[in-house]
């Protein structure tokens, strides 16, 4: 290693222009796949393609015609009559009839188009009412087909709307303050195209209406545009920063200007080259940049602190650069590879685009450590001499006078006196800091990444006060029966219950019992195992009987036919009322509990018709008591002018069934409590058929992808904390040493997630990201930190003597990096995005606690301990060094 790090030094010191020149002809390279980057933020690809969840998602979008959906809602409070007045209606259906034209040609196949679904609208005007005509008539008018003229008219559209009960509470609110047009989507990625050609559209509009657009996809696809148009704002804020608090250090421009070179050739190469291998621009890629500048940033900061330390005149720069860099080199080296390791460790999770974010940001560790081995020194070099006058802490006075030393004076000094008390203080803050952790709660929801002000948020609040709710969640029902495959037990049952049967039409044929034995057995050799359906050959058989027969035998084999197809008519769930009826139970408790705001499901498609068709009165909504009365309300359904969407609902051969529950908030936990609910009252409640349940929809898949995530962290940071533990101890050659590198760390993390226990912030996933970098940022400045120490101790041969040494150079040198970062940082809080100022908050605690407790915790802990510590230690003979400046620290015993 000796070897390599002469080489590498060499090299940079010797051919500084030809290193400048390379460096940036590669960052030029892979910056030159920029303009290929493609931006993702489908929370479907936070799991793999073949994840069972996923699958049946789209399975089940592509069975019932799924889509997902924008909401436009248009609310007016001011008017006594609510958005139920000829202006605002007015209003709605002329932002219906806008709605229908937002299709565009697709660039990929110009036979298809893209956007609004609009035979799927859900709007006034795009509606049916539904009404008697006559004795068991039903008639099938739309709703709103022009827009009223006249509050008269007004007030019919509205006794309309709330004569349907499917309507109220999802297109129209109780309190008749708002309106809802659904607008379902070909695709999701068109949905901020449409959400800002609606923005356009009302701003046409005149009017006292409030107007919200709000949903998922909306929200989904506006932080994939969003997140870039902040970083564009918040990164150059908080570069400007960090670079005005690096001049504030080291007073010299030109020198201050390189860690932001090194953060942005370490960001240019690792992104051009992630961009390069195909790899898409997730919400968790678009976060590496701030990763590596706080870690490339940190990296320089320790060389230029160091050299600001030793530069003199008389050693001039190139002695002193390579002086730094032979002392900088392993304790960076081994800072680097732990950090990337952690991070890397990320590819345990199951979680796509995780596992780029994590190898990406390790790879982009190891650039800037490279770059700064290469680049720095380099650079140093090229500089006209001139840049060096009046330059280094020897010109600025001593360190002991600046206020950075007096502090870091009165830390060493209350390390080592009060050491004991501060372990216990410790201590106690992290039996806090444990029942914080207990109460977090995990939770997640893409619509709270924006910031309260932001429109999608505030539509998000306001249509969800007024509405039932504008989640939705599909509770997917199947049918656990075949009867292709009917088993011999299956044909014994059929052929007990046939020959009951037959015995009922004895009055009538009085040799029916006989010929029924007989057609059974004859049906029995004749069963073909390869064929469709045993009931569909039973229900062929009797009619080829049938056709062959005269007489009474051809009615008698008429009534078998009839029985064979009723029997295949009984094993589909839901046309059965007592099925119907169970779903319809199931609704009614869930909303009782307050999770769901409405549900829609094939037993309110059934009852609405079957309250037309009996007497219109609000007890006929039930759902009928034959089977027979229920295919006729399918049937009759079927007759609107919109048919179509009875398949939203059930499928074609009524075997499947879809339940929409809309959720009035998109919080995965609410979505969890649902879940919950829904198995419990299937476990405590069994239906009348044997059907399977599963969900999909967006708000569900962001609940599996976030419980995988919390899995896959948990399991990441197990095994980096143990990967990054075995490295210490390896580069230490020590396990003693290595474990007292994990204790910023531990102790850091501990605080960290205490603290969002104890405030009520959510686990969600900024939060369970930023704990990689605690780990890397932590084990960076114990690393350090333990390194000096073991070297400087080598010459004194006590730790008394080695701690005032080690409150000079090294200190301050962390004491800059914490500072720097963690004040330079804080600009991204203006962000919009909330995973952004979660970001700034945490980076800027993980500094601080981080860098306290390495120049707080670890010589405590050496302190208390130094004995076992520098047990066996090497020694050298004693020589000053003024690599290792001392700082007067009172340590009196």
């Amino acid at each position: 290693m000796n070897q390599i790090k002469q080489m590498l030094i060499s090299f940079a010191t010797k051919r500084s222009w030809m290193t400048i020149a390379m460096l940036l002809l590669l960052a030029v390279f892979c910056g030159s796949f920029f303009p290929k980057v493609v931006i993702d933020t489908d929370p479907e690809h936070m799991l793999p393609p073949d994840e069972p969840s996923r699958v049946f998602h789209n399975q089940a979008k592509e069975k019932f015609a799924l889509s997902e959906i924008v909401v436009l809602g248009i609310l007016n409070e001011q008017n006594p009559h609510g958005v139920f007045n000829p202006d605002t209606l007015k209003r709605v259906h002329e932002l219906a009839e806008f709605a229908r034209t937002l299709r565009w040609e697709n660039p990929d196949d110009p036979s298809k188009m893209d956007g609004v679904i609009e035979v799927d609208m859900i709007a006034p005007s795009m509606v049916e009412h539904i009404s008697q005509d006559g004795p068991g008539a039903i008639s099938f008018d739309w709703l709103m087909s022009r827009a009223p003229s006249t509050q008269s008219q007004a007030d019919i559209v509205k006794e309309k709307v709330f004569s349907n009960p499917m309507l109220v509470g999802q297109m129209a609110s109780e309190d008749g303050k708002a309106i809802c047009i659904y607008l379902p989507l070909t695709d999701k990625y068109q949905s901020y195209r449409v959400y800002t050609a609606l923005q356009e559209k009302i701003k046409e509009l005149g009017g006292d209406d409030e107007y919200h657009i709000t949903g998922l996809p909306v929200a989904q696809d506006a932080i994939g545009i969003e997140m870039f148009t902040e970083m564009s704002l918040a990164s150059p804020l908080a570069m400007g920063t960090i670079f005005l608090l690096l001049y504030f250090f080291f007073r010299k421009l030109s020198l201050t200007f390189l860690p932001m070179i090194i953060a942005t050739l370490s960001v240019v190469m690792t992104m051009g080259t992630m961009i390069g291998c195909g790899f898409e621009v997730h919400i968790m890629s678009s976060m590496i940049p701030v990763f590596l500048m706080s870690i490339a940033v940190v990296d320089s900061i320790h060389i230029l602190s160091e050299f600001f330390d030793l530069y003199t005149p008389e050693k001039g720069r190139k002695q002193t650069i390579v002086e730094v860099l032979n002392i900088l080199f392993m304790p960076m080296l081994y800072t680097s590879l732990t950090s990337a390791a952690g991070f890397i460790s990320l590819a345990l999770t199951p979680i796509p685009p995780v596992q780029i974010f994590g190898v990406f940001v390790g790879l982009g560790i190891m650039v800037a450590w490279l770059l700064t081995i290469m680049f720095v020194p380099a650079y140093i070099l090229v500089l006209p001499a001139r840049i060096f006058s009046n330059f280094g802490l020897s010109k600025h006075g001593s360190g002991k006078t600046t206020l950075l030393s007096r502090i870091l004076e009165k830390t060493g000094g209350i390390s080592y006196r009060y050491a004991k008390p501060l372990l216990g203080l410790f201590l106690i803050l992290l039996v806090v800091s444990a029942w914080g952790i207990s109460k977090i709660q995990i939770n997640d929801n893409p619509v709270k990444w924006f910031a309260p002000s932001h429109p999608i948020r505030l539509a998000d609040t306001a249509l969800n006060r007024h509405f039932a709710g504008t989640y939705p969640a599909y509770l997917i029902l199947e049918s656990e029966e075949n009867e292709i495959n009917f088993s011999a037990s299956d044909k014994r049952r059929l052929t007990e219950k046939f020959v009951n049967f037959t015995d009922t039409l004895t009055p009538e044929f009085p040799d029916a019992r006989e010929k029924g034995v007989i057609f059974m057995a004859e049906l029995m050799e004749k069963s073909d195992p390869a064929a469709d359906s045993f009931l569909d050959r039973a229900a062929a058989f009797a009619g080829r009987k049938a056709e062959k027969s005269t007489g009474d035998d051809f009615y008698l084999y008429d009534e078998f036919s009839s029985f064979f197809s009723l029997e295949k008519e009984l094993l589909k769930p839901f046309k059965q009322p007592a099925m119907l009826s169970y779903l319809a139970g199931l609704q009614k408790e869930i909303e009782k509990a307050g999770l769901v705001g409405k549900s829609t499901a094939p037993a309110d498609l059934v009852s609405k018709i079957h309250q037309e068709l009996t007497d219109g009165e609000d007890a006929s909504y039930r759902v009928p008591e034959k089977m027979q009365t229920v295919g006729e309300c399918y049937m009759q359904f079927q007759q609107s002018h919109r048919p179509h969407d009875l398949w939203h609902y059930v499928t074609p051969d009524y075997n499947g069934a879809c339940v929409v529950f809309q959720l009035t908030s998109g919080d995965n936990m609410v979505m969890e409590a649902v879940e919950t609910f829904v198995s419990d009252y299937f476990k405590s409640n069994p239906p009348p058929c044997d059907i399977t349940h599963n969900w999909a929809g967006l708000t569900y898949i962001n609940v599996a992808w976030q419980s995988q995530m919390v899995e896959g962290m948990l399991r990441s940071f197990i095994g980096s904390f143990a990967i990054v533990l075995l490295m210490a101890v390896f580069l230490f050659r020590s396990f003693k040493w290595g474990v007292l590198c994990m204790v910023p760390l531990t102790i850091t993390i501990a605080f960290i997630y205490g603290f969002i226990g104890l405030i009520g912030k959510d686990y969600d996933m900024p939060v369970a990201v930023l704990g990689v970098l605690t780990l890397g940022m932590s084990v960076d400045f114990a690393i350090h930190f333990v390194e000096r120490s073991r070297k400087i101790y080598s010459k004194t041969g006590s730790w008394k003597k080695t701690l005032p040494r080690m409150y000079g150079a090294p200190a301050r040198a962390i004491s800059r990096n914490v500072l720097v970062i963690a004040i330079g940082f804080l600009p991204m809080l203006i962000s919009a995005l909330i995973p952004y100022r979660t970001t700034s908050l945490l980076l800027s605690s993980i500094m601080m606690i981080s860098g306290i407790l390495t120049l707080v915790a670890m010589p405590a802990i050496i302190t208390v301990a130094s004995r076992f510590f520098f047990a066996g230690a090497k020694l050298e003979i004693p020589a000053q060094s003024s690599s290792d400046a001392t700082v007067t620290v009172k340590v009196n015993q």
